[in-house]
């Protein structure tokens, strides 16, 4: 009865925000709990090719809201375990404090494009598919420098750090605008993955500068 209703009647966009932050903050510390469990996994790997799967799995069940719930925090914990090794590593290289410096300031970040949208209208969700045409540009290239070296590190992070901002953007837009169609978790999975990837482009920023 619950899962029928929450999936017919429209949600306020302030009670919708609240639901997908909620959700979003309890995926984080889902996320750090299996960073904790498993440092420096050597089959993180595995983690990385099963959250991948759970992003089809999630969107194949969206309407069962419950079972979406699962999938989703099972998500951020195989996402736990795919960073858990780049964490490990920046905290031996480069301290503990740039790690946590890294997660305030995406904190803070995220909090500050949200209200930039909240607080102005901004929608820029008629570029997503030009943002994402340029995610899936800065990829490609970034697999060719593994090969040929072609592009700094520091400026593969700031472009990808630059990317997700836009996405963080576009996402809370739709958010505003009442979801576009999608569930909860949906949206929810959107905000974590825009998070994540910003937090990992300003730990490797930071963590290369502590370094140098």
């Amino acid at each position: 009865m619950y899962q029928q209703s929450y999936s017919r009647v429209a949600v306020k966009p302030q009670v919708q925000l609240g639901q997908v932050l909620g959700i979003t903050a309890l995926g984080m510390a889902v996320t750090a709990l299996a960073v904790y469990l498993f440092p420096n996994a050597g089959f993180s790997w595995l983690g990385a090719i099963g959250a991948f799967i759970l992003i089809f799995v999630m969107n194949a069940v969206r309407q069962n809201t419950a079972l979406s719930l699962v999938i989703f925090y099972a998500f951020t914990f195989l996402e736990g375990i795919f960073i858990s090794p780049i964490i490990g590593y920046y905290t031996h290289t480069a301290g503990a404090q740039v790690v946590y410096n890294a997660a305030i300031t995406t904190a803070l970040g995220m909090f500050a494009l949200g209200a930039i949208v909240y607080g102005t209208g901004l929608d820029l969700r008629r570029f997503q598919g030009w943002v994402v045409g340029a995610l899936l540009i800065l990829v490609l290239i970034g697999i060719a420098s593994i090969f040929f070296h072609f592009l700094s590190p520091t400026v593969y992070s700031w472009a990808t750090l630059a990317i997700f901002s836009v996405l963080v953007l576009i996402d809370f837009a739709r958010i505003r605008a009442g979801g576009d169609g999608l569930t909860a978790p949906q949206m929810a999975i959107s905000i974590y993955l825009d998070a994540i990837n910003i937090f990992l482009a300003i730990l490797q920023i930071t963590g290369r500068r502590s370094d140098d």
